[in-house]
């Protein structure tokens, strides 16, 4: 295992040292042992993970203790100058032994810090489940996403207005590339602290996107944000092939590296509505599946406002300008991806993914249904129409899409005989579903449902391409 402390390069105006709580138990519920042999953690025995990831006995060659990370952001498009972790810490730093990038560990659910405003620092076991499962189908389906490392319950009973209470304690650790957020670069544009934001830039650079890499600051800073600007288009446009609402876009919720990561409220669309909000709080639908677009955008302008203390207006409204045109090259990309077809170019991919999305509001086919059904092309045609949605593939939109789907070629045929893809329905992860996961684990601490779910989520990205068969999730 290679480890670095390449946050303690920043300096410690960019975190504050921290003591994880201390938990009367610690009951191991899940391990991924997939990406724990990608990092080199994968020989641990069940006591030494939990040794490491409920007690949180420093990694050897990383943070002697956890690093509580300090940011700002806007919630709901409210500027709060008071965040920063506030029940999680970064409690390592390791590098992926197949692409040397380095990665975090970073926890959910770990205890109080600074920046906990009152709260007790706690993560309820079933939030924890939520992400876990999150995660897993996210990853499945092909979206840049952080993965959930680890989950122990902890034993303490919690109290929480939003379900039943008291109900149970865990601590999730997650890996991801970065927790780096644009709400980190709020935090010191709103303290007009240039040195910090260059220094910041620079590391994210450094350690996380390479491709803006340039001798000159000024061209480093407006490629830093082109970088990101393309990174964030791209994850938006998978959250939509998806069919995934996020729930809480806040600045503080967006990785630089455009990595999905904080899932709170989250859901996956039944059908297409461009209203459907994950958020019961979100009255307004701010956060809404149709609305996440331009809430990225929006919340790509913030961060292009405080690199105006490093770079030219000009530059960086240059760079702003590219994320539309960028976003509708990422979603038609990401239709034909789904689809599991061969591009035919920009123009074309662009075309049958307009048709699509044209079909999926005029039909109100089940959502992931319809990219199951036509997994390979016009040639899924029969079964397609002898399915459970057959009754939906019909009627002028769905004729203007199959028109332009016709041309198109699978682009590894050889999955289409995945036994994956012999089945009448795919896999899915509705809110009935994380539901009836749960209660078992409430009622009976019964986690078969659970080991079930991931056990076929697992085989359906292992049709994708996108979980290799050897090292699925939850292994």
């Amino acid at each position: 295992m290679q480890t670095s402390l390449k946050h303690f390069d920043l300096g410690i105006d960019f975190f504050d040292e921290v003591d994880p709580a201390r938990f009367p138990e610690h009951i191991l519920r899940y391990r991924n042992q997939a990406w724990a042999r990608r990092v080199g953690l994968g020989g641990l025995s069940d006591a030494q993970w939990i040794a490491h990831f409920g007690k949180f006995e420093p990694l050897e060659g990383s943070f002697a203790r956890p690093l509580a990370l300090r940011y700002h952001g806007h919630q709901f498009r409210s500027y709060n100058p008071d965040l920063g972790d506030g029940r999680g810490f970064l409690f390592a730093q390791l590098h992926d032994l197949v692409d040397g990038r380095l990665l975090d560990l970073g926890t959910k659910g770990s205890g109080t810090t600074p920046w906990s405003r009152s709260a007790d620092g706690r993560l309820t076991l079933k939030g924890g489940v939520r992400e876990v499962l999150a995660t897993a189908m996210l990853e499945a389906l092909g979206v840049y996403t952080s993965k959930s490392f680890s989950l122990i319950e902890t034993g303490e009973d919690l109290v929480r207005g939003d379900e039943p209470s008291p109900t149970r304690s865990a601590v999730l650790v997650r890996l991801s590339h970065t927790h780096i957020r644009i709400g980190t670069f709020q935090r010191f544009a709103y303290e007009q602290n240039a040195p910090a934001l260059r220094r910041l830039v620079d590391h994210a650079v450094a350690v996380a996107i390479p491709e803006a890499a340039r001798a000159d600051a000024d061209a480093r800073t407006v490629a830093f944000l082109e970088a990101v600007c393309g990174r964030v288009a791209r994850m938006g446009a998978q959250w939509m092939v998806a069919g995934f609402v996020h729930g809480v876009l806040n600045t503080d919720n967006i990785n630089v590296t455009g990595e999905s990561f904080d899932y709170g409220p989250w859901r996956f669309l039944p059908v297409y509505d461009p209203a459907f909000t994950a958020a019961y709080f979100d009255h307004s639908g701010l956060y809404a599946f149709g609305r996440q677009p331009d809430t990225l955008l929006w919340n790509l302008v913030r961060l292009a406002e405080c690199l105006l203390l490093l770079a030219p207006q000009e530059e960086l409204e240059r760079v702003l300008a590219g994320y539309v045109p960028a976003f509708r090259r990422e979603l038609a990309a990401g239709v034909v991806r789904r689809l599991g077809l061969a591009s035919r170019g920009e123009a074309a991919d662009g075309d049958m993914s307009e048709a699509f999305w044209a079909f999926l509001q005029a039909s109100q086919v089940p959502f992931e249904q319809v990219f199951f059904d036509w997994f390979g092309g016009a040639g899924r045609a029969a079964r397609a129409h002898a399915g459970p949605a057959g009754v939906h593939y019909a009627g002028a939109a769905f004729d203007t899409w199959c028109r332009l789907l016709a041309p198109y070629m699978p682009a590894e045929p050889a999955r289409l005989g995945n036994v994956y893809f012999q089945d009448m329905q795919p896999c899915t992860m509705l809110i009935e579903e994380v539901e009836r996961i749960w209660a078992p684990i409430a009622a009976e601490d019964d986690w078969s449902v659970f080991e079930d779910k991931l056990a076929q989520i697992a085989r359906m990205g292992a049709a994708y391409g996108t979980m290799p068969p050897e090292t699925p999730a939850g292994d």
